[in-house]
């Protein structure tokens, strides 16, 4: 409860006006160290019985010689219950679905206290603001006042509001806010917290100077209010227009097979060609300008700078023609329309390929039956060089690394709700966010602090806002196939197996497991480029070099492209949004192409 502001202490200190907070979502006084949604999770797996009763009760109808008048009854209560109940619910999600939103209400009122408390804290912090500076003769005048501190008071009365409302625990968002409120209020009050960690401490600093660490978490909110940067999706769809991509490109005419299509971003003037052709393909769930956020963290820039001719397959906002299509399409179509029509304006020239993450994954099988197929039809293999980006390839309970999301994905994965769920409208962006949470730990909270601790710097809040309007923008996973991916690529590991099967334009492969061999047979040269903080795709997943290809123990006597690579570097998933992470990843790829 709020205490009584008549008992409020005429000199107020930070703690105190903490305190009139109370403890709240926003604290984790547990200790998880994840985001925990624990009312989506109860409401999640109660929908989850519903629809398996449904499916218990459409059996025992379904069986009258074995049931009797049982399975009319079950009958009668099935329809009862999916007229009432999943009816809705289905009809709910697909509206959901189609508008681009998640079909979790929990979570969406997450996302309006979140963005209000940002809001919140602009307002407030603009109190005590004067020509983009922090007023500190003001600040004193709150506290030292009995109607200023009345209206802190009810400042910390509004933020309770939104803290307790909040649907998550743990290591959240609103708790990366929560720590700003925290340094408003030492800064108001010219005090640190005597109780609690305090947000944005130098971590080699043994003892606190105290006047610089206000000085520099004051420094940090006169830079965010000045930016207006404390809603972090809002600043980088305002900072950014709603755009972004460094380079200029081109759709490729004729080019476009259903929602994809095939970029194509020219050298700039200046730049002359070095012959050769770059095909980036791009995970499903991403848009592409990660390649090529802005100058100097484009990798596409980087390779124009060494002559390529680079060419980005682009998968498109997937609708309902592309939920039915599976990776059979993704996995192979797409890619046989883009080279044919790279190799229509290139004849002769040579393609090298290079790809991040799942679109690594899908691009290895790719190519050995692409292999396959020349080979049937007595021609060399025309792509003989690949680099792949924290791309897994391994996926299994043991050194992969993925022994805990694997295990995620049997707990937690009811394909056929999805499948009843999304089945029509793809995966929502919310639901896979919330899959990603539970395998990133802590995810949620470290990007939002990340943000705000490098916000000292103004120029860093400026540079961010491509990368951020980039990840909060994902697109929505196509329905069947993130079915199969789960299925065959995660749970089956059917890639690494030897197993997984795509569709063929020669009759005996068409449909038939892909032989991965085939790639140290065809010449094919593959590099790894892995990080070792990489909690999506960890490096030992990551084996695509060492097993397939131009390996020590299967090679050609003189690859044209030499041995594989296996490079490991101390970076996370996302390593191109550092200039200088990207400058020696660039480094690498060229000389590995250029040998």
């Amino acid at each position: 409860m709020m205490p009584d502001q008549s008992k409020l202490s005429p000199i107020m200190n930070p703690d105190g006006l903490l305190a009139m907070i109370g403890t709240s979502p926003a604290d984790n006084i547990e200790g998880y160290d994840t985001a925990v949604l624990w009312k989506s999770e109860i409401i999640g797996r109660q929908v989850k019985e519903i629809f398996k009763l449904k499916q218990f009760l459409g059996d025992i109808e379904d069986q009258g010689v074995l049931f009797g008048p049982l399975s009319l009854a079950a009958g009668w209560y099935k329809n009862i219950l999916q007229t009432c109940v999943t009816e809705p619910a289905e009809t709910l999600a697909r509206i959901l679905g189609a508008t681009g939103q998640g079909p979790d209400l929990f979570i969406q009122q997450n996302e309006w206290i979140e963005e209000t408390y940002a809001r919140l804290l602009y307002e407030r912090c603009g109190v005590f603001m004067k020509n983009g500076h922090f007023d500190r003769s003001k600040a004193k005048d709150y506290i030292a006042s009995e109607p200023e501190q009345q209206f802190l008071a009810n400042t910390m009365r509004e933020f309770a509001l939104l803290e307790k409302g909040y649907h998550s625990r743990g290591m959240t968002r609103l708790k990366a806010l929560k720590e700003l409120l925290i340094c408003l209020v030492m800064v108001v009050t010219e005090q640190p917290i005597e109780k609690g960690k305090l947000p944005f401490k130098p971590r080699k600093q043994d003892e606190l100077d105290v006047n610089k660490y206000l000085e520099q978490i004051t420094i940090r909110l006169e830079n965010l209010y000045n930016a207006n940067a404390f809603d972090i999706k809002a600043y980088s769809v305002k900072a950014t227009g709603g755009r972004i991509g460094y380079s200029r490109y081109e759709i490729v005419e004729n080019s476009q097979l259903y929602a994809s299509s095939l970029r194509y971003y020219p050298l700039p003037k200046g730049i002359e060609a070095n012959g050769k052709i770059l095909y980036l393909p791009f995970p499903l769930v991403n848009r592409p300008e990660i390649y090529d956020l802005d100058k100097g963290k484009s990798v596409i820039e980087g390779m124009h700078k060494a002559g390529y001719l680079v060419y980005v397959s682009d998968n498109g906002d997937p609708g309902y023609e592309e939920s039915k299509l599976g990776l059979g399409f993704y996995g192979k179509e797409i890619h046989d329309n883009n080279l044919n029509i790279i190799s229509q304006h290139h004849p002769n020239q040579e393609i090298n390929v290079m790809a991040y993450c799942m679109a690594g994954t899908l691009i290895m099988p790719y190519l050995a039956r692409r292999a396959e197929e020349r080979m049937a039809r007595g021609e060399a293999m025309d792509i003989r060089k690949v680099v792949l980006m924290a791309s897994p390839t391994k996926i299994d309970d043991a050194e992969s690394g993925y022994a805990p999301v694997l295990k995620i994905i049997r707990e937690g994965h009811d394909a056929t709700l999805m499948e009843d769920l999304f089945g029509d409208v793809n995966i929502p962006v919310q639901v896979i966010e919330s899959g990603m949470n539970q395998t990133q730990m802590g995810v949620q909270y470290h990007v939002a602090s990340g943000f705000y601790n490098r916000a000292l710097d103004y120029k860093a809040i400026e540079d961010s806002a491509p990368f951020f309007f980039w990840l909060s923008h994902g697109r929505m996973f196509p329905a069947r196939a993130h079915k199969e991916w789960l299925q065959k690529i995660f749970l089956e590991n059917q890639i690494y197996r030897g197993v997984f099967c795509l569709p063929s334009t020669e009759p005996e492969l068409d449909g038939q497991p892909v032989r991965m061999e085939v790639l140290s047979e065809a010449g094919v040269t593959v590099m790894d480029y892995r990080g070792s903080r990489d909690m999506i795709s960890p490096g030992g997943a990551c084996v695509a070099s060492k097993i397939w290809g131009q390996t020590p123990e299967h090679h050609l006597d003189n690859p044209p492209g030499g041995m594989n690579q296996t490079v490991e570097k101390d970076i996370g998933h996302i390593f191109v949004v550092s200039r200088r992470l990207l400058a020696e990843f660039i480094d690498t790829v060229t000389e590995f192409l250029g040998r």
